[in-house]
């Protein structure tokens, strides 16, 4: 008759698999995107091209000195200038007079608007493409299926309408009036007017609960929250205490056995691995594999490798 396991070998089993995990921590680089460079980097700056137009913004992770001379960095287009020390979030921009309120990008298929926010960002998230290329493979490989995606957080829908012109019927969540208005106007830019997209203005946690209640289910899941947010009738949101209760809302909410979950986190305090760890736990019942690492970019000017932000993507092992 077969013993239960010794505890010594549970632990030695969860501790194998926590170092495969480690050591299985991956950097995905964006690939080359024709309306986007990172044309330089370095004293906590970044200088980047967004279709014809360069901004000069802050970068806390870029430590190194720039490579390229300081009068290329003075022809950008526009230049964010934070409000003070440890706020490169909030500020104004310094921008030619002659720039336009608005501008294409093309990226994955898709145009999306860029705009100089008061927030340091432009709407899209060029280093986001690794994931949205392979949602599109993951999606392409489906043909004749509806993937239901769920898109959380989902700022001005770059990933969206990426799913949308790949097939997929998309469920649209932000907490800001503004971000969706400007998602739609994407849309629209897109050519992809008629795409089964659902456009929903409400707190992501609230939305994804009530999900559950209801029974619904998805094929794929998009979380890419913000440190700290508030929703649309003032509910905070706050990484570190809320995110685990989402992910653990988001695993019932997933369907199938090729069902997979991306996310990816902003400007914390933390490692990968925490993130990680904390996806394993609450996908513990679904049998999959987990990838964690970090997205970056490409610098043009000396190669370097600016991070961005975390990721973990767990996949069910019939998607792989």
């Amino acid at each position: 008759m077969p013993r239960d396991p010794s505890a010594a070998a549970l632990a030695g089993a969860a501790g194998e698999a926590r170092r495969q995990r480690a050591e299985r921590l991956a950097v995905l680089a964006m690939p080359d995107l024709a309306d986007y460079a990172l044309i330089d980097s370095g004293g906590g700056r970044k200088l980047e091209r967004f279709g014809r137009v360069t901004t000069d913004r802050p970068e806390a992770q870029a430590l190194w000195r720039p490579a390229v001379d300081a009068a290329l960095w003075r022809r950008a287009d526009a230049r964010f200038k934070a409000k003070g020390e440890g706020e490169e979030e909030s500020g104004r921009w310094h921008a030619d007079p002659s720039l336009p309120a608005s501008w294409p990008l093309r990226v994955a298929g898709v145009t999306v608007l860029c705009r100089l926010t008061a927030i340091r960002h432009l709407g899209v998230f060029p280093e986001q493409l690794a994931h949205w290329q392979w949602m599109q493979g993951t999606l392409r490989r489906r043909p004749g299926e509806t993937v239901r995606v769920l898109n959380l957080f989902a700022y001005t829908g770059a990933a969206t309408l990426i799913a949308a012109a790949a097939g997929a019927e998309v469920t649209h969540v932000d907490a800001s009036k503004t971000a969706i208005a400007w998602a739609r106007q994407n849309q629209a830019a897109s050519g992809l007017g008629a795409a089964p997209i659902r456009w929903i203005l409400e707190d992501a946690r609230k939305f994804a609960a009530r999900e559950v209640r209801r029974g619904k289910r998805y094929q794929l899941i998009l979380i890419d929250p913000p440190k700290f947010g508030r929703g649309p009738a003032g509910e905070t949101w706050e990484i570190f205490d809320h995110l685990a209760g989402l992910l653990r809302d988001c695993a019932l909410l997933l369907e199938g056995t090729r069902a997979a979950l991306v996310l990816t986190t902003y400007a914390v305090r933390a490692s990968a691995l925490a993130f990680g760890e904390l996806l394993a736990e609450c996908m513990t019942m679904r049998p999959g594999v987990l990838e964690t690492g970090e997205l970056v970019i490409p610098e043009q000017s000396a190669g370097r490798l600016l991070p961005t932000s975390h990721y973990a993507r767990w996949v069910g092992d019939a998607t792989r």
